[in-house]
């Protein structure tokens, strides 16, 4: 069983940046690939951004390449993103997900979810 919780979310003008933390509970987080998904008001759940259990391999929806960067801290239990250049369309409940070992971009393939944190983007 994997807990995660998401910090990091807030207000922030257009042109601006946040980092978003996720922090994992248990004693194998080496041991999941890590992915960061976001959902805006009356849209579908969709990727953002994912990282392999050993950091090696990442992943990026077109629409944040360039702009995020995912990464982790397997000694903290933690995966960030960290979010730059950020635009309106970037507004969105952002959820951090874990799965065994390798990166995946569909939702169904995550097991563990975080309880999402607010990221509003105001132009």
């Amino acid at each position: 069983q994997v807990q995660l919780v998401e910090s990091g979310g807030g207000l922030v003008q257009a042109g601006g940046s946040l980092r978003l933390s996720c922090v994992a509970s248990g004693r194998t987080f080496s041991s999941y690939a890590m992915g960061w998904f976001r959902q805006a008001p009356g849209k579908e759940r969709e990727f953002v951004a994912a990282i392999s259990s050993g950091g090696g391999y990442t992943n990026y929806a077109v629409s944040v390449k360039g702009r995020f960067t995912i990464s982790r801290d397997n000694a903290k239990n933690t995966v960030y993103l960290q979010m730059d250049s950020l635009n309106p369309e970037d507004t969105a409940v952002y959820y951090c997900a874990a799965r065994p070992y390798t990166i995946k971009v569909s939702i169904k393939e995550y097991n563990y979810w975080g309880q999402g944190t607010q990221v509003t983007v105001s132009s």
